[in-house]
C-alpha cells in the first residue's frame, strides 16, 4: 500500500468525514475512508462493517493515523431498538479499532476517536469544560460508555486522543443546512425557552483539530471539540435570520417542537436541550480559533461569496 501518509477515516463517509478527508488530501495525506456502502467509483473507500476484523485491518498498518467518527446518527426517534444501535455502533466500532490497532507490526501513530459534548447533558448556563461532572439521560449515558470503551483501549505504539466534538457548523449536510432552510421558510423562530445553550465550532476550526491532534505529539487524553463563544438557542436563531435576511420569526413552543419531532421522526431534546462548553484544554494549550463570531461563521458558509 505504499509509504504515502495514510490517515484511515472509519466511518468517514458521513458530513464531518467528507470535509475531513478534503481537508486531509489537501494537506498532501492519504484519506482512506472505511464505509458499510462503498462507492465502486472511489478507489479511497474500503468496505467495513464497524464490528469484526476483515480485510479492511490491512489498510491501519503504518498508518499515520486513524479517525474513528463511526456511530449511528442520533437525529431519529429513541425505541428501544434504536437505543441499542445508537450504543452498540459506538462501542462496536471502537473496540474492533482496538484489536485491529493491536494486531498491526506498525501500528497507526496516533488514534483520534470522535465523541460528542453530549456528556455534559442539559446544563443549563453553568460554563462546562473538560473536568465538570457528566449530565443525566440517556444521551450521556451513551457516552459514558463509548469513552470508557476507547479508554480500555491499549496500545502503547499509538497516541490516544478524544474529541468531545459540539454543533458544527458546515457546508453540505449537517445540522446547519437544516435549520437554515427552516429559517429561508420563515421557521427561524426561537426554540422552546430559547435560553439553552448552542455549544458551537466551524467546520473549519475541527477539521484544523482533527489534524492538530494527528500531528502534534504533546496532544493526548479528552478535549472538547467545540468553539470558545457558545451562545443562547434565541441568539442563535435571531444571527441565522439576519444572515439569510428573513424577518422575525414566531418563537416555537416546546409543546409544538415535540409535536413536530414526532412527525419528523426524531427528539425534541436534541433542539431543547443544550450546554455551555468550553474548550479549556484547547485554550491553555494556545490553539487558536479562527471563527469565534457566530455571525462570520454563518456568512462564510451560507452566503456565496462575490
Amino acid at each position: 500500500m505504499g509509504t504515502t501518509r495514510r490517515v484511515v477515516l472509519a466511518g468517514g463517509s458521513g458530513f464531518l468525514g467528507r470535509s475531513l478527508a478534503r481537508e486531509l488530501e489537501a494537506q498532501g495525506y492519504q484519506a482512506v475512508i472505511l464505509t458499510r456502502s462503498p462507492s465502486q467509483d472511489d478507489a479511497r473507500e474500503v468496505a467495513w462493517d464497524g464490528r469484526t476484523p476483515g480485510a479492511w485491518c490491512a489498510w491501519l498498518e503504518g498508518a499515520v493515523a486513524v479517525v474513528n467518527l463511526a456511530g449511528r446518527s442520533v437525529d431519529c426517534r429513541y425505541t428501544p431498538e434504536n437505543r441499542r444501535e445508537i450504543l452498540s455502533s459506538r462501542l462496536d466500532s471502537v473496540r474492533v479499532l482496538g484489536e485491529a490497532i493491536r494486531r498491526c507490526a506498525t501500528p497507526p501513530g496516533v488514534w483520534v476517536q470522535a465523541a460528542s459534548l453530549a456528556i455534559l447533558g442539559n446544563s443549563g448556563e453553568a460554563v462546562r469544560d473538560e473536568r465538570s461532572a457528566p449530565g443525566e439521560g440517556f444521551s450521556v449515558d451513551v457516552c459514558l460508555q463509548w469513552e470508557q470503551a476507547f479508554a480500555e483501549q491499549r496500545s502503547p505504539a499509538t497516541r490516544q486522543v478524544l474529541l468531545r466534538i459540539g454543533f458544527t457548523l458546515g457546508r453540505d449536510g449537517g445540522a446547519l443546512d437544516k435549520l437554515a432552510r427552516l429559517t429561508r421558510w420563515g421557521l427561524g423562530g426561537s426554540v422552546g425557552s430559547g435560553t439553552q445553550y448552542v455549544s458551537w465550532l466551524h467546520i473549519d476550526d475541527l477539521n484544523a483539530l482533527f489534524l492538530r491532534a494527528i500531528e502534534n505529539p504533546a496532544m493526548e487524553g479528552v478535549y472538547n471539540a467545540t468553539g470558545p463563544a457558545p451562545v443562547t438557542n434565541a441568539e442563535l436563531m435571531r444571527t441565522l435570520r439576519r444572515v439569510l435576511r428573513r424577518p422575525w420569526s414566531p418563537p416555537v413552543p416546546a409543546w409544538a417542537v415535540r409535536l413536530g419531532a414526532r412527525v419528523l421522526g426524531t427528539e425534541a431534546e436534541l433542539a431543547l436541550s443544550g450546554r455551555r462548553g468550553m474548550p479549556q484544554r484547547l485554550l491553555a494549550e494556545g490553539f487558536t480559533f479562527r471563527y469565534v463570531n457566530l455571525e462570520e461563521a454563518l456568512r462564510d458558509l451560507l452566503v456565496p461569496s462575490r
